[in-house]
């Protein structure tokens, strides 16, 4: 599988940004596809996640920090997912990397990274 993420740049504090991703190869398998950032000197953390395996309910997931603000969406056919980045604060400033989440059955789980895109808020 591979993730081909697109977005970020530089917004001012308060401002919007969308990131996107895509997945390709054999993304059949995939349960869930999200976001994870990290920072500066911080570790990666999770940011938001959504249910891409196209059966039954689609549930998404937040990160404390971001709820209210962020919104995640994805096309489970495309197997895309996007991020509606809201009311920017400079805290958000990060690389923000592309998550695929695997299986949606049982079996051992696995994880695919994106590339990973900077995100900087300006205050």
């Amino acid at each position: 599988v591979q993730l081909q993420a697109s977005g970020g740049g530089v917004v001012q504090a308060g401002g919007s940004m969308r990131l996107s991703c895509a997945a390709s190869g054999s993304t059949f398998g995939l349960n869930d596809m999200g976001w994870y950032r990290q920072a500066p000197g911080k570790q990666r953390e999770f940011v938001a996640a959504i249910d891409v395996h196209g059966r039954g309910r689609i549930n998404t997931h937040y990160a404390d920090s971001v709820k209210g603000r962020f919104t995640i969406s994805g096309e489970s056919t495309k197997k895309t997912v996007y991020l509606q980045m809201n009311s920017l604060k400079p805290e958000d400033t990060a690389i923000y990397y592309c998550n695929a989440h695997g299986p949606f059955d049982e079996g051992p789980q696995y994880d695919y990274w994106g590339q990973g895109t900077l995100v900087t808020v300006s205050s």
